[in-house]
């Protein structure tokens, strides 16, 4: 009885030692995945800030600029470029809204981002855009990957349509969680006008009198290393117009926008709770499922190996010995 427990219990060793390594190598690339029908908002504000007038053509200061950031996941888009690139790709419809101290709308830059629902690596398909401009994006945008790395990323600027390494810069506490905290410097660098703006002239029109738009910012994110999920972020951002002069300016360079951007107490919060809640799922595939079964399997291991040591006890081979007949005396 206690051989075939112990053949049992080897047999369940065996199985949950084999299903460690499943967990974690083949079922976590494919159960950890970005929905294709996500929805995020973020606001953010600048407080206070400088804001070019386009009334009186003058930079101000103002007490806050809000910007609205919002990702939709384009489900019918997604299921188009999953056809033909055989993996599970995520269409982001992105939107970065800025509005002024009176609410109204001082610019509008809308995105298409498409990456791997996994990996987060740049899926490049047609739709791939920034305000309407055909990009081909390198490295990651918005969110960090799975099990994010102590490295530097490249990261893609969405001003510049260019990346550029963004960079780790140590471990930190955030809100109770053990988070990474990258920073990447955009150096001064000539950008395509917004094509909407509060004005009612073109790009086109601005680029023919010579005037040329400057972008430089400071980017600061705080990574939840487990999701890769950003729990806080923020810029300090700086825009400027060259040779206004010839939009009759009274400075040949003037400041469009410019101010430390943070993220709105209320999202991060939101934001947080959310990250709290989702990185146990990924912790679950990753470690605590993959590490309970490895440990259970050697437990049983363990047991089964005892049981059938308990089988075979001490006394039972030489109570065998007395139990056979003696051999017969061998004649004379």
């Amino acid at each position: 009885m206690r051989r075939r427990a112990s053949l049992v219990l080897l047999a369940f060793a065996v199985f949950f030692a084999a299903l460690s390594p499943l967990l974690r190598w083949y079922a976590f690339p494919r159960l950890a995945k970005i929905p294709p029908n996500q929805y995020q908002e973020t606001v953010l504000e600048a407080k206070p800030a400088t804001l070019l007038d386009y009334s009186t053509l003058k930079a101000r200061k103002v007490d806050k600029i809000t910007i609205v950031q919002t990702l939709k996941g384009n489900v019918e888009e997604s299921e188009k470029i999953e056809r033909s690139a055989g993996r599970d790709v995520v269409v982001w419809d992105a939107l970065s809204y800025v509005q002024g101290p009176d609410g109204k709308m001082v610019s509008k830059i809308p995105e298409r981002y498409i990456f791997d629902a996994h990996s987060q690596d740049p899926v490049h398909a047609t739709g791939e855009s920034v305000d309407g401009d055909a990009v081909s994006r390198e490295g990651i945008e918005f969110k960090w990957p799975f099990l994010t790395e102590k490295r530097d990323y490249e990261y893609f600027d969405a001003q510049t349509r260019t990346s550029s390494p963004i960079h780790y810069k140590g471990t930190q506490n955030f809100r109770g969680m053990e988070v990474y905290y990258f920073e990447q410097t955009v150096p001064w660098t000539k950008v395509p006008m917004p094509k909407t703006m509060p004005i009612a002239i073109t790009p086109e029109q601005i680029a023919e009198t010579g005037i040329t738009r400057w972008y430089t910012t400071k980017r600061m994110f705080w990574v939840d290393p487990v999701t890769g999920a950003p729990v806080n972020g923020e810029e300090i951002h700086k825009e400027e117009l060259r040779n206004a002069k010839a939009l009759g300016m009274s400075e040949d360079t003037v400041t469009v926008f410019a101010g430390h951007v943070k993220m709105r107490e209320d999202y991060i919060v939101s934001i947080v709770d959310l990250v709290k809640s989702q990185r146990l799922l990924v912790l679950l595939l990753t470690s605590y499922l993959p590490w309970g079964f490895l440990v259970l399997g050697a437990g049983l291991l363990a047991l089964s190996l005892w049981l059938e040591a308990r089988s075979r006890r001490p006394g039972e081979a030489e109570t065998v010995r007395r139990k056979e007949p003696e051999p017969a005396p061998t004649p004379a």
